[in-house]
């Protein structure tokens, strides 16, 4: 059975991402806070790739990622970490180089152990309606799903303690 992304506005200025995936939640924290490994699934939809990618991760530490898509256009965006509780939650800024959305967005990852699973949710939080609405009007739904089921591929082959 396929996994399904699970989406919900909320509020006014909130999106909830929903999505569980076939590993241990250490690692799927791993998975999204260690550059070697970020680099080998993240990128969003399949034709886009992570080309660059910096995170000094600790509070107050900064973030930079950089896609390319095959062909040749760039996306990169940042932020700084507001909190960090390995590997149970993060806490973190995004603004992207080009907004295609104004202000910043605060976003909270939560990894939730159940048993062999992880249950990962994701709040963002806009900086007005407007920008939640021009996010949820975007493509965001697809590159999300897809990325999601990238980690999904990476995680089933990853070694396991």
């Amino acid at each position: 059975m396929a996994q399904q992304l699970q989406i919900e506005a909320r509020g006014e200025r909130e999106i909830v991402m929903a999505w569980r995936f076939n590993a241990p939640r250490h690692l799927v924290f791993d998975a999204w806070t260690k550059p070697e490994l970020l680099m080998r699934w993240f990128g969003g939809p399949r034709e886009w790739k992570l080309t660059s990618c910096e995170i000094d991760l600790r509070v107050g530490g900064t973030y930079r990622f950089v896609t390319t898509r095959t062909d040749g256009a760039e996306m990169g965006w940042g932020g700084v970490y507001r909190e960090i509780a390995a590997p149970e939650r993060l806490v973190f800024t995004e603004v992207f180089d080009d907004a295609w959305y104004s202000g910043e967005a605060l976003v909270t990852q939560e990894f939730v152990a159940a048993g062999d699973f992880t249950l990962f949710n994701t709040t963002v939080l806009y900086a007005t309606p407007e920008a939640r609405d021009a996010v949820l009007a975007s493509p965001m739904e697809r590159g999300v799903a897809e990325s999601f089921r990238r980690l999904d591929e990476f995680l089933a082959a990853y070694p396991r303690d």
